[in-house]
């Protein structure tokens, strides 16, 4: 129960020196130091992390210094996970964890936090974006392959090779990475028949099949 984790925080609380009491105007717990002027701390109390509970932390924002969520310690925890961590940050909420034993861990502090940018994964995102043909997968698909702009190069290779093997400067114009794509082999859809001579597997050509028609916008699919 929620209530278990009070008098751990209430504890952990009146050692930093506040006076701690329960439900005060609808939170979980309010912590009151009589400084100058007087320091109000809020902490909201939930068996795990989820949205309700963030949700309460950032109405109690407005109302407070400082804003702290409280969960049960737990193995698989989502107070474990670093987007949970981060969301913390971002928003200036505290986040502790209590253990069975009554052991309260502060895993993030209420500060005030800026991310900062992660250089290789916008570069990856923006190249991604300009490399792919048209828009060929729709947002918010789940547990099938996404048509990448990789996958779109490859398909191109493979329909180029369909009729005769093919050398990787030869299928250039619709797939720039030719060379890399057949040489790699990812997906398993080629073959080197020769030196610097390749052609089309079985499975290459069951996935210009089952490809078919998925990038209306890209020519190099079209032809498949």
């Amino acid at each position: 129960m929620e209530t278990n984790l009070y008098l751990p925080v209430k504890r952990f609380l009146e050692n930093l020196g506040f006076v701690v009491k329960g439900e005060v105007c609808g939170c979980d717990v309010v912590a009151v130091r009589d400084d100058d002027p007087a320091r109000i701390v809020v902490v909201e109390l939930k068996l795990s992390f989820n949205l309700d509970l963030v949700l309460q932390a950032v109405d109690r924002t407005s109302v407070c210094d400082e804003v702290w969520v409280a969960v049960a310690a737990s193995r698989r925890g989502r107070q474990h996970d670093s987007r949970a961590r981060k969301l913390c940050r971002l928003i200036g909420v505290g986040l502790m964890s209590v253990s069975s034993t009554g052991l309260v861990e502060a895993l993030v502090a209420p500060e005030h936090w800026t991310p900062r940018h992660d250089r290789k994964r916008r570069s990856k995102i923006l190249t991604e974006h300009r490399r792919r043909q048209g828009d060929p997968s729709h947002g918010g698909v789940t547990r099938q392959p996404i048509m990448t702009a990789y996958r779109q190069q490859a398909l191109a290779c493979a329909a180029a090779l369909r009729d005769a093997p093919g050398r990787p400067r030869d299928l250039r114009k619709n797939a720039p990475d030719a060379p890399k794509i057949l040489l790699r082999n990812v997906y398993g859809w080629f073959e080197r028949v020769d030196r610097g001579l390749y052609s089309l597997t079985d499975s290459g050509r069951a996935a210009l099949q089952a490809w078919r028609g998925a990038d209306e916008a890209g020519p190099q699919v079209e032809d498949a």
